[in-house]
């Protein structure tokens, strides 16, 4: 009876991450709130990465939010990341809301204009050397 309680549940844990993706993928992405994404940031992510300039530390092979915006990732890149997380990073269970939050935090943080209307990644930027 256990047994087939644990199964089920890992089921619909399974089921339901199917359908968070599929819900990211299929439909377009709402703005965010940068404000908010920020304060999700700060409590879930801030131990691996550093989230805002005025952080101290963090872990040494986790990118900053910072470098991550300046990449330039598109939104959807960026949403798929935040809902199929791997090893190191844990599974946070974010809402789609809280989601769309995190990514309109850290693409506030590059510092070059947004790009046009319609693009939401810029071409990719030249190899040095």
């Amino acid at each position: 009876m256990i047994h087939n309680f644990c199964a089920a549940r890992a089921y619909g844990g399974a089921l339901g991450l199917a359908l968070l993706t599929l819900s990211l993928v299929g439909t377009p992405a709402r703005a965010g709130d940068a404000r908010h994404g920020g304060t999700i940031a700060q409590r879930w992510c801030a131990e691996c990465h550093v989230v805002s300039g005025d952080q101290a530390s963090a872990f040494a092979d986790a990118p900053s939010f910072g470098d991550i915006a300046r990449r330039r990732p598109d939104r959807k890149e960026i949403a798929n990341f935040l809902a199929n997380p791997h090893p190191p990073m844990p599974d946070m269970h974010l809402s789609r809301s809280e989601i769309d939050d995190i990514v309109a935090y850290i693409r506030s943080l590059d510092p070059r204009p947004a790009p046009r209307d319609g693009e939401d990644k810029d071409a990719p930027l030249p190899k040095n050397g």
